[in-house]
């Protein structure tokens, strides 16, 4: 087929800002709040019509990791409790069910609160380097047409590396020898059903509940693509339920995901009605939404200054410039459902680590930093740090630092680290604490006294 040529023309630059955000999901989210909080301009685009990505247009419902992610990720519990909008079947867990509506709305209002700039219905699909490497501007596409937004520092904080690969940077994508990912999960919120009648089926992180609710499908004679399907309540008459997996998906290729939610889509609503079909306490069971979103748990991992690789995760790495202690284990859902529908066997007893600033600084260009599950790592470590807990706390590393390059005209590799451990003491309210910059003992630490010395210019 003959290519159309699209004839040449200007694009408007509508902004020129401090900051950009690429993506407002878990990640985007918490940088862009990090970003505005350590007093910057801050602009936060997002694709999708709500904020939180997946926490929301997906519907996921269960953030895991989230325990001592101090700063935004533990205002976000903190607001999620006071508003009754917070579930666990673990008081104190590291993991919880939220009420995803209220969470849009928590996350717009605190966005607005810190002063970030919030353009939704935008997607970034352009970006541009100066003649020095930096990039410069990103482009996108709305229902306002094709615009350029510039600015001094970007966060890619669209999960699937969006930004990286348009502004030039390498990327790896899947396992190093078959190049497979993982699979993709539709996430449906459901009701009719009570937590009192159900509770043994309800799940999170205990697999009997699982296995209950697997022998309940296949006693309807339906059988679930994801061996492992979960119940997660979130009020006593609303769940959500994760009982899908979609093999062998491209999420950089629209045709596949289109394919993927469609198949998806189809097989939750038959999971459902087969529940349904049993009558007892399935018998008023409804499918009331399930998410605009299909669940992504792997695209593209963009080359860092650094490479979170199994070794830290063998070793328990500890970094003098840590952002984010990953308590979550070895994670792969499986890359092949002929071997199994349900989670991969773990080559080792992986231990907590450090992720270092320098895997959220991409290499190839200058001026971008990494947020979230495409950030700088191999396969294995990526299974383990994508959860959203540590995509928040890396989200908020990202905007200190981003904001830092933006005070500083300084690219994010010259920032010095102890800057943004400062920044990032501030934000988690930790000032003064003899705990450090993160929640561990593993960076350094000035005064922050000597800091603000330093810079003149850090506002809380």
């Amino acid at each position: 087929m003959t290519p159309f040529k699209e004839p040449e023309r200007e694009i408007p630059v509508v902004e020129h800002t401090d900051v950009v955000v690429c993506g407002g999901g878990p990640a985007g989210v918490c940088a862009a709040i990090a970003a505005a909080r350590t007093g910057v301009r801050t602009r936060l685009i997002e694709v999708h019509g709500c904020l939180g990505g997946v926490w929301t247009a997906g519907v996921l419902s269960w953030i895991i990791d989230s325990a001592d992610k101090p700063g935004v990720m533990a205002g976000i519990t903190g607001e999620l409790e006071r508003r009754g909008a917070r579930a666990t079947r673990v008081p104190g867990g590291k993991n919880f069910a939220y009420d995803v509506e209220a969470m849009k709305l928590l996350l717009e209002e605190m966005c607005l609160e810190a002063g970030v700039e919030v353009r939704l219905h935008t997607r970034v699909v352009a970006a541009a380097r100066d003649s020095e490497n930096r990039l410069a501007v990103v482009i996108t596409e709305s229902k306002s047409g094709r615009e350029a937004w510039a600015a001094k520092a970007f966060v890619d904080g669209t999960g699937d590396g969006d930004l990286g690969k348009l502004a030039g940077c390498g990327f790896d994508m899947g396992h190093p020898e078959t190049g497979a990912v993982q699979p993709m999960s539709l996430v449906g919120l459901v009701t009719g059903i009570r937590f009192s009648e159900v509770e043994p089926f309800v799940g999170g992180g205990l697999n009997a509940p699982k296995e209950r609710l697997l022998a309940e499908m296949h006693r309807a004679g339906v059988s679930p693509s994801y061996a492992k399907p979960t119940l997660f309540r979130i009020h006593e008459e609303l769940f959500a339920l994760v009982a899908n997996h979609q093999y062998n998906t491209d999420a950089t290729d629209a045709d596949a995901v289109t394919r993927a939610t469609l198949e998806a889509r189809r097989e939750v609503h038959g999971l459902v009605a087969g529940l349904r079909s049993l009558g007892g306490v399935w018998q008023g069971l409804s499918l009331v939404a399930t998410g605009n979103q299909i669940g992504v748990r792997e695209a593209r991992r963009v080359h860092g200054r650094y490479t979170v690789s199994r070794e830290d995760l063998l070793t328990g790495a500890c970094h003098d410039d840590a952002v984010c202690r990953v308590t979550m284990g070895i994670d792969v859902h499986s890359t092949n459902e002929a071997k199994t529908r349900g989670i991969e066997s773990k080559p080792f007893k992986s231990r907590p680590y450090d992720i270092p600033l320098r895997a959220l600084i991409a290499k190839d260009v200058d001026g971008l930093l990494l947020a979230g599950r495409c950030i700088s790592g191999d396969f294995l470590a990526h299974s383990s740090y994508r959860v959203t807990g540590n995509a928040a706390a890396m989200g908020q590393a990202a905007g200190a630092t981003a904001a830092l390059c933006a005070k500083l005209d300084l690219m994010p590799h010259e920032v010095p680290w102890d800057g943004v451990s400062q920044a990032l003491a501030v934000l988690n309210g930790q000032e003064g604490s003899q705990k450090g910059s993160v929640q561990y003992s593993c960076s350094r630490r000035i005064g922050i006294d000597a800091f603000r010395a330093i810079t003149g210019i850090f506002q809380r």
